[in-house]
């Protein structure tokens, strides 16, 4: 099967450090390389794919200081790939709501998987006008605001099985991974830990954005004794960091569409205590992969029986339920309906030769 694949181009594919998005994007590309089918990933030029790259700019706009009108560049790469559209058996955007217009006047497939909230009010007249546009979820949650929306299927995110595994560490730590920005609520984390005794790990990244907030209500909180305030994180950091905690802890205060971090955890074993907001419910399962709590008292309690859940069940869940493989696999059925559904356009072939 011919497939594109179109990602931001705010990050390399994959990204050199944070980066959910395109990180995920470079799995799915990889996964569907690794079984046969001739791929076109178009990204920015320092990109990473066994894919043929179709580099729409020479780096990534965040490492990029000479670029000030991001959204320049990605309407150019929209116009660039409608060009060459009936060189694909289906195109695979990633830019939300951005190639609607544009691509819903060619006839060849193409679907949207949806990475972002969907809960703002100024998105219900995007998703009432262009509701015949195909779209996939990367959640059950992040469907809820949208009702008219053509929803082809919902597809969970996945990484290869073997990026991350479990190593043999004496866990001793909680810890929070990801971004600290208001959403996250990395201070709740801090309370959670000091109330519990324990040292907290933060490996985490402060956007430009969030950097008036983190000066002004997180840098006097991680200046504690209990608190290793350690910065951003690498993909080959991360087996160690999580593996040598005694749980990941997700307090977040927003919708989360998914929360990659939380398969990271499982990945490595170590128990997930999220918050129940947004897809936390879908990701863990409590009482097994860890425990979905609605407070700060509730996630104390879960640390306090964390011992009764097991690190190689954790592990053998991740293993079913969130990898690479399993996410590709996944996509390639959403490919083949979204092509059975165009009139006069057959099925085409989902395995290789």
């Amino acid at each position: 099967m011919r497939i594109a694949q179109i990602s931001p181009l705010t990050e390399a594919v994959p990204p050199k450090l944070y980066g959910g998005t395109e990180r995920v994007i470079s799995w799915l590309t990889e996964e569907l390389v690794s079984l046969g089918h001739d791929v076109t990933l178009f990204a920015s030029g320092d990109s990473i794919t066994k894919a043929t790259l179709s580099p729409m700019w020479p780096r990534a706009l965040r490492l990029d200081g000479s670029v000030r009108d991001p959204n320049a560049l990605h309407m150019m790469m929209i116009e660039k790939v409608c060009r060459r559209a009936a060189d694909f058996d289906i195109l695979h955007f990633h830019l939300d709501y951005y190639p609607f217009s544009v691509m819903s006047r060619q006839n060849i497939p193409f679907v949207t998987t949806l990475h972002g909230r969907l809960d703002l009010p100024e998105h219900q007249p995007v998703f009432d006008t262009f509701s015949s546009i195909p779209l996939i979820s990367i959640s059950s949650s992040q469907r809820r605001p949208i009702h008219k929306a053509r929803w082809v299927d919902t597809v969970h995110h996945g990484l290869p099985i073997n990026l991350l595994q479990p190593e043999g560490v004496t866990p001793s730590y909680l810890a929070f991974l990801g971004r600290i920005s208001p959403e996250k609520r990395v201070d709740r984390a801090i309370h959670i830990a000091e109330r519990c005794g324990l040292p907290l790990k933060i490996a985490a990244k402060v956007d430009p954005a969030d950097q008036d907030y983190f000066d002004a209500q997180i840098r006097h909180l991680i200046e504690k004794p209990h608190i290793d305030f350690i910065g951003e994180i690498t993909d080959s950091e991360k087996s160690k960091f999580l593996s040598g905690a005694i749980a990941l802890i997700v307090p977040i205060d927003w919708p989360e569409p998914f929360g990659l971090v939380m398969i990271e955890a499982m990945a490595c074993g170590t128990p997930v205590i999220a918050y129940n907001r947004g897809a936390a419910p879908e990701i863990v399962e409590d009482g097994v992969t860890g425990f979905v709590v609605e407070d700060e008292t509730s996630a104390i309690a879960a640390v306090r029986n964390i011992s009764t859940l097991s690190r190689a069940v954790i592990r053998e869940k991740f293993e079913q339920r969130f990898t690479s493989t399993r996410m590709a696999q996944d996509y390639l059925k959403s490919y083949e309906t979204v092509c059975s559904q165009m009139t006069g356009k057959p099925k085409p072939r989902l395995v290789a030769g």
